[in-house]
């Protein structure tokens, strides 16, 4: 179990600190010959609207800490004698002041023992979950991605745009995803006035600008929209899991029959099992708030890009954006680092 938290833990660090249909027909470097469909900076128009998708590594140098986000996924996993112990938290915590409460307290060693014996029945599979959700929140940070417009508009030599971001891609364990804020009530980040120009050599250079990103939202996400009903079908989010991966009712029974056993009485089963489901949904609000929390400030990527460009039919009119890349600082608290593995590519709708 150590060495399960130090990986949750590990995995977990860069997490801390919505989606439009994936941009279609655009790709790498297909169709890269050289030819007639390199662009003349001085004839060919870039107006237009481009659909796009950007990909970023957080992972590698995230600013910010995750340690008031991944406390309670830690703390489900690293005593000998969890997740009973960190359940029995749960239930103590749900429960009204007063002498049951202080009861369960002072008899917890007692009672985690006689549960832990029993953990089959009543958890099998909750720690391989809080572990597995750990991993998969690692594969969010290094593989997260945007899908977004650009829309250009001007002539040759005065060309400005504006950058819609429109939700999120997920790549997680390998099966890609795409989610629109707009299905969990957010709205696209907009960012208007960025400069924009086509270069010699066939290259677009989009100017530095900023995009202010609520990452605490993308990460609820990432765990409701994906992670969570990965885990544990029919599960959208965190509570269901919890609820679904331990049985209450005989968490319930179970206690009960220790307190009768060592002590010769309890306030009943219902009282445990009540506890126990209210600890649980807790549990889940406690994560939730602290990812919501990061959104406190927001995650501000600093970013100037530049992509080769095409002209496939030769309507002088840009058609593709290729093996873009973006540089810059992802910044978040004051605290800048440096943005690195971030590319793009896109194609004119």
């Amino acid at each position: 179990m150590k060495r399960s938290s130090t990986i949750l833990s590990t995995l977990l660090f860069a997490a801390a600190g919505c989606a439009a249909d994936a941009p279609s027909d655009v790709g790498g470097d297909d169709d890269v010959d050289g030819g007639d469909d390199v662009v003349d900076p001085a004839t060919v128009n870039a107006a237009g609207k481009y659909s796009l998708r950007s990909q970023f590594d957080l992972a590698t140098n995230a600013p910010g800490t995750a340690g008031d986000v991944v406390n309670t996924f830690i703390a489900a996993t690293d005593d000998p004698d969890d997740p009973t112990s960190w359940m029995l938290d749960q239930v103590i915590n749900a429960m009204d002041d007063g002498w049951v409460k202080d009861f369960v307290e002072g008899s917890k060693p007692f009672i985690s023992g006689y549960i832990n014996d029993r953990l089959l029945e009543i958890a099998p599979d909750l720690v391989d979950k809080m572990i597995l959700i750990g991993r998969d929140l690692g594969d969010v940070t290094k593989n997260f991605g945007l899908n977004e417009t650009l829309e250009v508009s001007g002539s040759p030599g005065a060309y400005t745009a504006t950058r819609a971001v429109l939700g999120t891609h997920f790549k997680i364990n390998n099966v890609e995803s795409d989610h629109a804020f707009a299905d969990y009530g957010g709205a696209p980040i907009v960012v208007t006035g960025v400069g924009t120009s086509i270069e010699t050599g066939g290259k677009i250079a989009v100017a530095d600008h900023k995009v202010p990103l609520t990452y605490g939202k993308v990460i609820r996400i990432a765990l409701d929209g994906m992670i969570v009903p990965a885990l544990q079908p029919g599960a959208s989010t965190l509570n269901d899991l919890f609820t679904q991966s331990v049985n209450c009712e005989i968490v319930g029974e179970q206690i009960d029959q220790a307190c009768r056993d060592y002590f010769g009485f309890s306030p009943g089963v219902s009282t445990f099992r009540n506890a126990c489901t209210s600890g649980l949904n807790a549990a889940a609000g406690f994560i939730y708030s602290k990812i919501d929390g990061i959104d406190g400030t927001a995650l501000e990527l600093g970013m100037t890009g530049n992509a080769r460009v095409l002209d496939k039919d030769n309507d002088n009119n840009i058609d593709t954006m290729q093996t873009g890349a973006w540089s810059g600082t992802a910044s978040y608290a004051g605290t800048p680092a440096p943005l690195t593995g971030a590319t793009f590519y896109g194609s004119r709708m």
